[in-house]
């Protein structure tokens, strides 16, 4: 298993943008990002593959936008228009071949409240 590194949450309002960054994932390999909120499941919010197809679950879809540097190994999450039901810890997770396997990150909370 391997460690990824997750940047970027903190307290924002309504409206508001943030920039989330998850570093470490191995070469080669895609990322997602997971949310979960207090009292809920953990929810798929996006991915980039190791090729850079992204995907967006619907409820973020035209407000996020998921990219990577892959010379800096960084996956970013840049997140407009903030609602308050996008509070949630966000994490990341590397996907892909077996090399890619149990890389997660301890996350980074975002709240979005007035």
């Amino acid at each position: 298993q391997g460690q990824l590194v997750e940047s970027g949450g903190g307290l924002v309002q309504p409206g508001g943008s943030l920039r989330l960054s998850c570093g470490g994932t191995p070469e080669n390999c895609g990322t997602n990002w997971y949310r979960q909120a207090a009292g809920k499941q953990r929810e798929w919010v996006s991915s980039i593959s190791a090729r850079g197809t992204e995907s967006y679950t619907d409820s973020v879809r035209g407000r996020f936008t998921i990219s990577k540097d892959k010379a800096q190994g960084t996956v970013y999450l840049q997140m407009n228009s903030l609602e308050p039901e996008d509070t949630a810890m966000y994490s990341c997770s590397a996907y892909g071949g077996s090399w890619c396997a149990g890389y997660w990150g301890q996350g980074t909370q975002v709240t979005v409240s007035s």
